[in-house]
């Protein structure tokens, strides 16, 4: 057998472990855990953040009537910030397993296909002596995604597409293959239906193609044709609103879910509806962390990976949400590329144990508290 195959196994593996580390107290509904209480039993599972959204889009596809009367608060219109990606795959498998274990299943397997691609994308460029070591750590790594890929959420997917596309790209820029192109193109398009940040990938690759082919760029872009997928799907999910909602530009009208402001940082400002709060030191080191990340493949001669955090991060910038570690997710794999020396090191090895312990307290206290409002959950199954 291929070691790739083995390692691929290992990280399969790896992640159900993770994820039965994580469900466990829910399934058993313990009622004290390191002063944690679980007693709502696995329902916390099912309601957390943004799962159940998904759901509802999955079972109407935004008919604004069949929405009304599902049993929740939120207006028709607000569905219109959540792109239908994660729900067509929910979709997909309801008929099998019901709406609230597909919506599980489908973020398990999408993360396991994140780790794969993420493995080979290492693998396969030579961006670390050790692939499955550095894979294994992005299972866990950051905690907010180790939160996000444990419950229902469009994450997992998205960043399996995100990476998918790099790779085929980075491939094609070194074997000049259409299919490899063709295929970028096309994790794209499914990438920008996931989720709306989704265009951002596709001005990073423009701005990387500017920087490298200058004003002769009109000249040879006909190479990258596919690419043109990514903006075609934004206008495909547009043009679906326009046939349910009755309005092209819905997303745009569907509350206060864009949080982009002016001026840059404002997510330190303790007025902004979505921060509320002083304690914010965390986000200067995502910060920190992000650019340093994307200087570092600078240097290092990664350009497209490059391009690609310091795009997410000069748009995060313009993001007044305390929630920030979730809007850089996509990005994150590859900040961990730039630093695999330190996190592949003996001293970070070490450390480990402490960390583990620290993000799992992390994760639970954070999974038991975002939850929906939604006491009946049959009626989303």
């Amino acid at each position: 057998m291929p070691k790739s195959v083995k390692d691929c196994i290992s990280l399969t593996l790896l992640s159900l472990i993770i994820t039965t580390v994580i469900w466990l107290p829910h399934v058993l509904a313990l009622p004290n855990l390191w002063g944690l209480n679980f007693q709502e039993g696995f329902n916390t599972i099912y309601r957390n953040f943004d799962g159940l959204e998904y759901v509802i889009i999955a079972k109407t596809f935004y008919n604004p009537q069949a929405i009304s009367l599902l049993p929740q608060s939120l207006p028709p219109s607000y569905f219109a910030s959540h792109f239908p990606g994660y729900s067509i795959f929910i979709a997909a498998l309801a008929p099998l397993l019901g709406y609230l274990k597909s919506m599980l299943l489908v973020s398990l397997i999408s993360t396991m296909l994140a780790s794969w691609a993420f493995y080979f994308l290492i693998k396969d460029f030579k961006l670390s002596t050790h692939p499955l070591f550095l894979s294994s750590i992005f299972l866990i790594l950051p905690a907010r995604w180790l939160i996000v890929h444990s419950v229902g959420s469009s994450e997992p997917l998205f960043i399996f597409f995100i990476i998918s596309t790099v790779y085929f790209f980075m491939k094609f820029e070194k074997s000049k293959k259409f299919s490899s192109i063709a295929l970028a193109g096309t994790f794209g398009l499914l990438a920008q239906i996931t989720r709306p940040p989704g265009i951002l990938l596709f001005l990073a690759l423009l701005f990387y193609l500017f920087w490298v082919y200058k004003f002769s760029i009109i000249r040879v872009f006909y190479k990258y044709l596919p690419l043109l997928l990514i903006p075609l799907g934004l206008l495909g999910v547009f043009y679906l609103y326009g046939q349910t909602y009755g309005d092209f530009w819905a997303y745009f009208h569907s509350g206060d879910n864009i949080h982009l402001t002016f001026p840059p940082f404002q997510v330190f400002n303790i007025n902004q509806f979505w921060v509320g709060d002083i304690w914010l030191e965390d986000i200067i080191y995502i910060f920190t962390l992000g650019f340093l990340g994307g200087v570092i493949l600078l240097k290092q001669k990664l350009y497209p990976l490059a391009f690609i955090i310091l795009t997410y991060l000069a748009v995060s910038i313009l993001v007044a949400h305390r929630d920030l570690s979730r809007y850089i997710l996509p990005v994150v794999p590859f900040i961990l590329i730039a630093f695999e020396k330190v996190l592949t090191s003996r001293e970070f090895k070490i450390i480990l144990p402490i960390i583990l312990l620290a993000i799992y307290l992390y994760a639970q206290n954070f999974i038991l508290q975002n939850t929906a409002p939604i006491p009946n959950l049959n009626l989303f199954n």
